[in-house]
């Protein structure tokens, strides 16, 4: 048991906001936690991430390591 007087309050069911749409709900020290990225809008997690190639840098990757995609071979 915890000492009293210490400790935050605890809201085991605090609800997580993004974009004015609660998303999910976790436990807090905080009733209400807005958010603009959650694993459900990030595009790590949705699949929609695109690697930003700056000066060919995936190419040397994959020259070196020889790990080409097949265009380079034809």
């Amino acid at each position: 048991m915890p000492k009293k007087g210490i400790h935050p309050q605890w809201y085991p069911e605090a609800k997580v906001i993004c974009n004015g749409e609660v998303v999910m709900t976790v436990g807090s020290t905080k009733p209400e936690l807005r958010v603009e990225v959650w694993s459900g809008n990030h595009p790590f997690f949705t699949g929609t991430q695109k690697i930003i190639d700056t000066e060919g840098r995936v190419e040397k990757f994959m020259r070196k390591y020889g790990m080409s995609s097949g265009k380079e071979a034809q």
